[in-house]
């Protein structure tokens, strides 16, 4: 198991950086994306402590740790320039907080975030087959989630990307330990979503070029 956007007492998780790994690696995954929710007041004391520590809690437990960030209701029009400014202070993987329907995000947002560069637009709502396009041409990926309440648009996600050809992941959005849910939890949800068994295993391989980018950074 994958999993490429988690959360820490960094920002609302209920982990520090080092148990949230440890239960990782127990619970058998491979790699883990810590990705706090940030924006351009505190990406400057998340990101450097992450680097900081991932690949020695990484050697420790036999798992690869990605430190980034999550672009966090940032006003779409400031979207592009904290990308900017995570790349610039290290991150090695950005998501951005798409437009779930259970949060009041601003209108746009996933079109900003899509405009800038990321590597995953997280649990997007009612993304437009324009916007899915527009993923599938910059080769960001969509999320499938497995978080309560932003899962509700699940299928949908799902059928936009399948229609026009944007690359799925399926990640947790871990807050808490009981968040990290098995890859066979995971496949039932992505095959709930409308996703076929060979679909869910590309998402899979998308999660893992993911991997291989962010290490190569």
């Amino acid at each position: 198991m994958i999993d490429l956007h988690t959360h820490t007492l960094f920002s609302d998780g209920e982990l520090i950086p080092a148990e949230l790994v440890r239960r990782a690696a127990v619970a058998g995954y491979r790699a883990l994306g810590i990705t706090d929710h940030g924006d351009l007041s505190n990406m400057d004391l998340i990101i450097p402590r992450l680097l900081k520590v991932a690949d020695d809690l990484g050697r420790a437990w036999g798992i690869t740790v990605i430190p980034g960030i999550e672009l966090t209701h940032i006003p779409p029009a400031e979207i592009q320039a904290a990308a900017v400014e995570a790349r610039r202070l290290g991150a090695k993987i950005v998501v951005c907080h798409g437009e779930t329907i259970v949060e009041p995000v601003a209108a746009g947002t996933n079109l900003a975030a899509l405009e800038a560069d990321i590597d995953i637009l997280s649990h997007p709502g009612l993304i437009t087959g324009d916007e899915a396009a527009l993923a599938a041409q910059r080769g960001i990926c969509l999320e499938i989630t497995t978080r309560k309440g932003h899962s509700l648009t699940n299928g949908h996600v799902a059928r936009m990307a399948l229609a026009h050809g944007a690359k799925l992941v399926v990640n947790n959005d871990a807050h808490a330990p009981g968040d990290l849910v098995s890859l066979e939890m995971a496949k039932k949800i992505a095959l709930g979503a409308g996703l076929s068994e060979a679909q869910f295993e590309q998402a899979r391989k998308n999660s893992e070029a993911l991997v291989r980018k962010a290490v190569g950074r």
